[in-house]
């Protein structure tokens, strides 16, 4: 079988590395490196940095001071001589990081990259001119994902001064796992939770502007498209009101978190099966002959987690906004994902909790939330 062969000049392929991050935090050969303002964010990763810093100290300080290149792609062959033959592919390009010549990942022609530092100045005149400020930017996955977080000034409270703020994502990746992706987020000041705005009874799309890698990444018109988005901020946090003002008991709270975790049904003629399959769940994990295989096991062991936070263990969760209400029950599963949630590292927890199964899980939190308060 041929060998595919990226046409890279040969250089270190060693992975770039902050070696004061390395020596202070052993998971770090797993992160190109991150950088943050104001207090430690949430995944308690990066370079702090003092406020208001030009976007060239945040490319070097956030490790997104280099370029994306590519090149042809050639594959290895044998001929009936037995010869080895080098041969062109030329539908396809590798792409590769310009500072160590490490691979990313291999793409089609027509596959539009975009750089880091194209993350970065997206903000430039949001940050100089409309009061934003970047918060946190860093690369994933060898410098496969890269992204920048900016609190928009927009902040809102509940009742007992639980206090949320407006931010805006940007992201994207270069081995086909994300398009590059501008999105609302708002984070809970009590305990660092994310959530993606996403609003009942609009599509998907409401608050996010997605623009795939077969289209030329335009940040002004990205910018455009969200600011007719402008108002899902004031709309997402009508919707927290609401549920904050939604009590739930215990039994809700069950039939809630099963729905969650297990995809069921939230409708009030379930909600008492709903209850005991939650404990027949948590049961389960405590049952030491269980067979490895069971599926019901792990959803247990999470459910139990979620129930004890949402019953004044989690962060802010005695407070009256979260206090056994829908918007407790949504507070328990955005930290169970960002903070709980099983992951072989803190850079592997941000991925999953922003780009990957945990943003699914919160999702689906928020989703069967606001049915609650329909």
């Amino acid at each position: 079988m041929g060998q595919v062969k990226p046409n890279i000049p040969l250089a270190t392929t060693s992975k770039f590395t902050d070696s004061t991050s390395e020596r202070n935090n052993p998971m770090a050969h797993q992160i190109e490196n991150m950088a943050y303002v104001g207090q430690t964010p949430w995944h308690g990763l990066g370079n702090q940095l003092t406020p208001h810093q030009p976007i060239e100290v945040w490319a070097q300080q956030a490790g997104m001071d280099w370029q994306i290149e590519s090149s042809n792609v050639s594959y290895m062959a044998e001929n009936h001589k037995g010869q080895n033959l080098i041969l062109p592919h030329d539908e396809q390009r590798v792409l590769y990081r310009s500072d160590t010549h490490a691979p990313l990942s291999v793409v089609s022609q027509r596959y539009q990259e975009v750089q880091p530092k194209q993350i970065l100045e997206f903000y430039r005149d949001l940050t100089e001119q409309s009061g934003f400020e970047l918060e946190t930017a860093g690369v994933l996955k060898g410098g496969k994902k890269f992204w920048a977080l900016a609190r928009t000034g927009q902040s809102a409270a509940l009742k007992g001064k639980d206090v949320s703020n407006g931010y805006i994502l940007l992201a994207t990746a270069c081995d086909g796992t994300l398009a590059t992706t501008a999105q609302f987020t708002s984070i809970r000041v009590v305990c660092n939770n994310t959530l993606a705005i996403a609003l009942k009874g609009q599509n998907s799309s409401a608050g996010v502007v997605k623009v795939p890698h077969s289209t030329k990444f335009d940040a002004q018109k990205i910018k455009q498209q969200l600011g007719i988005s402008v108002r899902a901020w004031e709309d997402h946090m009508y919707e927290m009101k609401q549920l904050s003002q939604r009590k739930v008991t215990q039994t809700e709270a069950a039939a809630y978190f099963d729905a969650v975790f297990n995809n069921t049904s939230l409708s009030n003629t379930e909600q008492d099966e709903g209850i005991i399959q939650f404990y027949r769940n948590v049961a389960s994990q405590a049952n030491h002959t269980a067979k490895a295989e069971n599926k019901t096991e792990p959803n247990g062991r999470a459910m139990s987690k979620v129930m004890t936070m949402f019953n004044g263990h989690g962060r802010g969760a005695e407070l009256s906004s979260a206090k056994d209400t829908a918007y407790g029950l949504l507070c328990s599963i955005t930290e169970f994902a960002d903070h709980e949630r099983r992951a072989m590292s803190q850079d592997h927890r941000l991925d999953s909790a922003w780009f990957g199964a945990g943003a699914g899980l919160k999702q689906r939190g928020l989703e069967q939330a606001l049915r609650l308060v329909v």
